[in-house]
């Protein structure tokens, strides 16, 4: 029944207390406005040099969403993997991420409901190891037996 699985996928009978996953993305400027366009969140704080100068992060932030699609990217591309369906997630934004930054996004499983296919993650994103989003995320993740 496995191999009717996408590749990389990790099934709630494979998945075990403590498994994590990771992936790290430079945020860009076009990453930015690209978010920008598709979210219509146009807040100049995002956008203009002049306009963030003067608020209190003394320059550009990516949208805090931008960064938590990264840790949608980590559930639904390697832990669990393809199939995988987000239920809930929790944010806690603790830091901005500027243009340029290298955002570690890090997935761990921390409990497992068997008999509901439900599993609880921890996230969280981090900046030169300070942690700049933390959360918990809820799934309903794939199963050999529904494939």
């Amino acid at each position: 029944m496995l191999d009717n699985m996408p590749r990389g996928t990790i099934t709630i009978e494979e998945l075990e207390i403590g498994m994590t996953r990771s992936l790290t993305k430079q945020v860009t400027d076009r990453d930015i406005e690209l978010f920008a366009e598709v979210s219509t969140d146009r807040n100049p704080v995002h956008l203009d040099d002049s306009y963030a100068m003067d608020t209190i992060f003394e320059g550009r932030i990516a949208h805090g969403m931008l960064t938590a699609g990264l840790i949608s990217a980590v559930i639904g591309e390697q832990l669990p993997g393809h199939g995988t369906v987000y239920l809930g997630q929790t944010l806690k934004f603790m830091a901005p991420v500027r243009p340029g930054d290298w955002v570690r996004a890090e997935v761990e499983v921390t409990a497992i409901d068997h008999s509901r296919r439900r599993v609880q993650l921890a996230t969280h994103c981090a900046v030169d190891g300070t942690v700049v989003l933390k959360g918990e995320a809820t799934v309903l993740a794939p199963s050999a037996k529904f494939d």
